[in-house]
């Protein structure tokens, strides 16, 4: 298989949506969003519940099909390419379930095998490690507590060596100091591999910690775009939580 369309210099676009339109039964999910996640770029997705966020990540991944605007995935269509698309890139969340009657080490070589990772038994090792997941490879996945079994599908999504990462809330179900590690060791290979990545968090201070640009979204449009930093500016305030409060409670009271 040849490289895809756009993998070619670093600052290539990896994803990108013009004016993506979703309804569901009458109601509209997204209105008309707009982004884009350059290679070795950290895009912030964030937005109450409800504003579109997991609507525009599934479309991304080919999951759904946007009723009006155009998506494109390293360079290509991922609803007509998936297939290309797919083991250059990958997908965690705190509310996706692994196969629970699997044991930890079991779900690993499934996935090593539909990604079809090369030496898949040393890369597994080497992921379990890197997330202290080592003493849980003979585990029933199902038995895992909650964050366990968010640690497995940040296992799950690393084994390809995605060149673009979406991830939707990741650290949700962790408590303050493995998420904090967790942070640490995303953030350790975005730098190592220059991996882009679409990241959701309700967790104001991750996203500031990790986000190079962030969109704040509501009812399925951006209502703010730009660094943090451009973010306290602009808006006159301390920290992110405050930019969120005070941006997101104006849309919603001018709707």
């Amino acid at each position: 298989m040849g490289l895809l369309p756009s993998l070619r210099e670093s600052g290539q676009t990896l994803a990108e949506a013009c004016g993506l339109i979703k309804n569901f039964n009458g109601t509209r999910a997204l209105n008309g969003l707009s982004l884009s996640v350059a290679k070795g770029e950290v895009v912030g997705l964030l937005g109450p519940n409800g504003s579109g966020k997991t609507t525009a990540i599934h479309i991304f991944l080919g999951l759904l099909e946007a009723d009006a605007g155009s998506v494109t995935v390293l360079g290509s269509s991922p609803l007509t390419e998936r297939s290309r698309i797919a083991p250059r890139i990958n997908f965690s969340s705190a509310y996706v379930q692994l196969p629970s009657n699997l044991k930890v080490i079991e779900n690993l070589r499934l996935f090593a095998r539909l990604y079809s990772v090369p030496a898949a038994g040393r890369k597994i090792d080497e992921i379990l490690s890197l997330f202290e997941m080592g003493a849980l490879t003979e585990r029933v996945t199902g038995a895992l507590s909650s964050g366990e079994r968010t640690r497995l599908n940040l296992c799950k999504a690393l084994l390809n060596d995605p060149i673009l990462l979406l991830m939707d809330e990741p650290t949700a179900s962790l408590d303050p100091e493995i998420a904090h590690s967790v942070r640490k060791i995303l953030m350790k290979i975005h730098r190592e591999r220059g991996i882009g990545m679409l990241y959701t968090s309700h967790n104001m201070k991750e996203v500031e910690e990790i986000c190079d640009r962030i969109l704040l979204i509501d009812h399925g449009s951006v209502v703010a775009e730009g660094t943090c930093a451009e973010l306290l500016a602009s808006h006159q305030c301390r920290d992110m939580e405050e930019v969120f409060l005070k941006v997101v409670g104006s849309a919603r009271r001018v709707r």
